[in-house]
């Protein structure tokens, strides 16, 4: 009876046992002790972007200063205001005048009044169309020929500042994105406006300066704010898009794992992918939206910087041995 009953555990032992080893096999392996990930193709946008820091400052700056030396005597504009081409922003006495009214003023008002009438005051004029940015002098505050009274601007651009080995991927005209250091949750829209063509050297790296014009001056943009540029290289609209983790490479050509039906192991498909911006990556072909993609090697998914053979990404990893 003890022999009969061992046979027939040895009996089930032999059936079972191949049995696990086969569901074992079929189910998805952990990876790092992970369940693998499974990722939807989506439709959306993607930019290749080159970054830059740059600051706010104006196209044209302007400093009006007085003629002759002597002392303000009104102004007539505050700072943030616009001005127009001709219009009068202060009024001077030069330094004669100014000693004249001193002296009629303990004459009485009649005498005042007739020296006022006499010897004219000297307008300040605008000569630009423009916003005032510095208005900080006083009335009765002495003045000499070199000192501005007030400060006038066209209008506020941003100056980025580009490394050379960036500066040949810019092109004026190109579309570009400002984000403000004081308001970052703003993303201002640009438009490169010059390239200038002498170079700097900051930090012991070459860079070039760029005049970027925003294609609406913000209310709270200020000279010498501080920014950061992003130029727009290439852009896609309605793109299918994956996570650059989701990518598979065997060999020198890009693939992704694709879920099938219930129990069956993902099976491999080749894709084309197009541009990327460093987290998602464009695919040309090879994969639908209804597709389920599973992430097969966290190893090899996360070679972010070796996808594809798309001019505005790095060039996948050679095979052994090549040269």
């Amino acid at each position: 009876m003890r022999n009969k009953k061992s046979k027939l555990i040895f009996i089930f032992l032999l059936f079972m046992v191949p049995l696990i080893f086969f569901l074992l096999k079929a189910r998805p392996q952990k990876q790092n002790g992970e369940e693998p990930k499974e990722v939807r193709p989506f439709v959306g946008t993607v930019q290749v972007t080159i970054s830059s820091t740059g600051t706010v400052l104006p196209k044209n700056r302007l400093e009006i200063k007085p003629p002759v030396n002597g002392r303000v005597d009104k102004i007539l504009v505050k700072e943030g205001q616009q001005v127009k081409s001709g219009e009068v922003i202060a009024w001077m006495s030069s330094t004669e005048r100014a000693a004249l009214l001193d002296a009629a003023r303990g004459q009485g008002d009649e005498t005042l009044q007739y020296w006022q009438e006499a010897y004219k005051a000297i307008p300040l004029i605008s000569p630009i169309d423009g916003e005032v940015i510095v208005a900080t002098t006083q009335p009765g505050q002495t003045v000499t020929a070199t000192d501005p009274v007030i400060v006038l601007s066209d209008h506020l651009i941003v100056r980025a500042q580009v490394d050379e080995t960036d500066i040949g991927k810019i092109k004026v005209g190109q579309e570009a994105v400002i984000i403000l250091d004081a308001y970052s949750d703003n993303r201002i829209k640009a438009t490169v406006e010059h390239i200038y063509y002498e170079s700097k050297t900051v930090n012991n790296v070459t860079i070039y300066e760029v005049d970027l014009g925003p294609q609406e001056v913000p209310a709270f943009f200020r000279s010498g704010m501080n920014a950061t540029i992003d130029f727009i290289q290439d852009s896609r609209e309605n793109a299918l898009l994956i996570p650059i983790d989701a990518i598979a490479w065997e060999g020198e050509n890009p693939a992704v794992y694709v879920k099938g039906g219930t129990g069956q192991t993902p099976l491999r498909r080749d894709i084309k992918l197009g541009i990327s911006d460093g987290k998602n990556v464009e695919v040309i072909s090879g994969l639908a939206k209804e597709d389920t993609v599973v992430v097969q090697n966290k190893t090899l998914m996360q070679q972010k910087s070796k996808i594809g053979t798309n001019p505005f990404l790095p060039t996948p990893p050679r095979r052994q041995g090549s040269r």
